[in-house]
């Protein structure tokens, strides 16, 4: 146990006098007594049963102004409590296939939509992130447990150019590194082509109850590997959920001129999702997605917390003093 103002214990000093105020007036009382009895064998009996009754309740107060004095120095305990808790990176593809409209209003609105209610129902011990990706990937909003920001950052999404499912995961766990403190340019992933180099500098344990939620309709036309990134990140034992937008029957969308065939391919969202111990969720329209992301959910865990236990030791002393009271009435009838 530790205490917010340890100052305050000094007042347990003063104890000592008010056990002497106790003594003195205990004697007294105890010498009025006997002046009022008679010395007989009875009386005498009845005398000493009658002194020890007097000690309980002032025992009782005493001992509820020792516990209140230690309330007021604000004690603090550590106790283990159940929490959800951890870091998600919500990875969303912005590539110019997801302006297509075989989900409605399109598949970039639909995602937003639904990953926008995601973040509505996390509590605030959920750190939420958001990287966009498309030939490469930034981070859009850091960590945080601010609503309001991540929400904003979702909203500014919008369609860009090609697609590079892999570029999208490495941001997402550089983004996650940079959370814990770790210098993602000199100690987590070096690329070079299809290759993704994991540096042995990491802790793993850094990236504890993490996930990364990655919407995309899963055409990939860019390097790196998304396979070879998916297992670095379940090195780190990061689960990668993936959400395939959009239908596998595809349909026509316009990019930068050219009228182009984009559909779902499932089988690489599959596959990532498989290497890295998470989930693959088929959606066809809003009410999937919003299933999909009700299944998602971060850790729940056991985690020593330091709180405040004032108002306990506080009710213990009022319950103590209590006590000391009914005993006073029920012997004695009034409270001294």
């Amino acid at each position: 146990m530790s205490f917010i103002w340890p100052s305050m214990l000094l007042l347990l000093v003063s104890i000592p006098f008010f056990v002497l105020l106790f003594v003195l007036v205990h004697k007294r009382r105890k010498r009025m007594t006997e002046h009022f009895i008679r010395s007989d064998q009875r009386q005498g009996d009845v005398s000493r049963r009658l002194q020890l009754q007097r000690l309980v309740p002032p025992v009782f107060y005493l001992s509820s102004l020792i516990i209140l004095f230690i309330a007021l120095a604000r004690p603090m305990t550590e106790v283990n409590l159940p929490r959800l808790e951890g870091t998600a990176i919500l990875a969303f593809d912005v590539s110019g296939s997801m302006a297509a409209d075989d989900m409605s209003p399109s598949r970039m609105e639909a995602a937003k939509g639904a990953a926008e209610r995601f973040v509505q129902d996390m509590p605030s011990s959920v750190q939420i992130g958001v990287v966009a990706f498309s030939d490469s990937g930034f981070s859009v909003q850091p960590p945080t447990s601010n609503t309001d920001d991540v929400l904003a950052a979702i909203s500014r999404l919008s369609p860009q150019r090609g697609t590079s499912l892999g570029e999208g995961i490495i941001t997402s766990l550089r983004v996650i590194a940079a959370e814990f403190g770790v210098d993602s340019t000199d100690e987590i992933t070096q690329l070079e082509n299809d290759n993704v180099h994991a540096l042995d500098l990491v802790d793993e344990s850094v990236f504890e109850s993490t996930i990364i939620v990655l919407l995309s309709d899963g055409e990939n036309n860019m390097n790196p590997d998304p396979l070879e990134a998916a297992r670095l990140a379940a090195e780190y034992d990061v689960r990668i959920y993936t959400i395939g937008i959009g239908s596998t029957t595809g349909t026509t969308v316009q990019i930068d001129g050219f009228v182009i065939h984009s559909q779902l391919d499932e089988m690489v969202l599959q596959e990532i999702a498989s290497i890295s111990r998470g989930s693959y969720f088929n959606v066809q329209d809003d009410a999937d997605l919003h299933l999909a992301f009700e299944e998602i959910s971060p850790m729940l865990r056991v985690r020593p917390e330091s709180i405040e236990i004032t108002s306990i030791i506080t009710g213990i002393s009022i319950f103590v003093m209590l006590s000391g009271m009914l005993f006073s009435l029920t012997w004695f009838r009034r409270i001294p």
